[in-house]
């Protein structure tokens, strides 16, 4: 073999194979080891480069990857073509609750059953003989009188007699109501007189004090007494006065003379199909 022949200077190489090799196209480059980075390792991201002095290094940065191991949640799944959200069922017993509730009743103790849903399992049964509608008496003592705060001279009767009946009402545990006085001084005393044999013998309530009204130049007392079970017979009727005492004198309300009364009557109420057919469902 003969050996190469001298490259004259200024000629022209010729361009190599593979473009990985640009330096050799510059002949006056002096030949020497180039600098190359390491490949990165997979799923690490490259270290930043050395902060200057003076200055406090950069934070690398975070590369949040998704676990493969883990399943997608529901919501993130794609639905079939056509197909709608899926729907979740769940059992009681799964959150450690029970499926039934059962209610044991002994023979020898019958349950307590209010009174509003017995009538209404008799109206229910009624109806489903055929009738539309059944009218139930309801005794209950029914005041003879309009209430007098309803009434137009109200104002005139307070100014007059310094007290006044409101409104009284009437319940399971007796008569309620309300009075109002005018405030004459600050050291007062309200009391309701009744009676359930016709004056021959009576009994006495303290009202008490409620709140202010008209601008504070009257007050307002509520009253309640009970009601003995016997006087739920038909015609049996209540009588009561107001007595009002302030500043060492005593004023009167007894209704212009005729006091006020209440008679036992019975009062009809109407009930319709719709509301007492599930009565024994309500009571459970």
């Amino acid at each position: 073999m003969s050996a190469p022949q001298p490259r004259a200077p200024g000629a022209r190489r010729p361009a190599p194979r593979s473009l990985s090799c640009l330096s050799d196209l510059d002949g006056g480059a002096a030949p020497g080891p180039r600098p190359c980075r390491p490949p990165a390792s997979p799923g690490r991201a490259p270290r930043p480069p050395p902060a200057p002095r003076g200055r406090a290094p950069c934070p690398p940065p975070v590369i949040l990857r998704r676990a493969r191991s883990l399943p997608s949640s529901p919501e993130r799944r794609p639905t079939a073509a056509g197909g709608g959200r899926r729907h979740r069922v769940r059992f009681a017993d799964a959150l450690g609750l029970e499926l039934a509730q059962v209610k044991v009743f002994h023979a020898a103790e019958d349950p307590a059953v209010p009174l509003h849903v017995l009538s209404r399992l008799a109206i229910d049964a009624d109806l489903r003989c055929g009738a539309q509608a059944r009218g139930l008496a309801l005794r209950c003592l029914v005041p003879d009188f309009r209430p007098p705060v309803e009434a137009a001279d109200f104002a005139e009767r307070l100014r007059r007699q310094r007290v006044c009946l409101e409104r009284v009402a009437c319940s399971d545990l007796g008569l309620s109501g309300t009075v109002r006085v005018r405030n004459l001084a600050f050291e007062k005393q309200v009391a309701v007189r009744y009676t359930f044999s016709g004056w021959r013998s009576a009994h006495e309530a303290v009202a008490a004090w409620r709140g202010p009204a008209g601008g504070g130049a009257e007050d307002v007392f509520a009253f309640a007494f009970p009601v003995p079970p016997f006087l739920l017979a038909l015609g049996s009727r209540v009588h009561f006065a107001l007595r009002y005492r302030v500043a060492g004198a005593e004023y009167w309300d007894n209704n212009d003379g005729r006091d006020y009364s209440l008679t036992c009557r019975d009062h009809a109420l109407h009930m319709p199909r719709g509301e007492c057919e599930e009565s024994w469902i309500h009571f459970i």
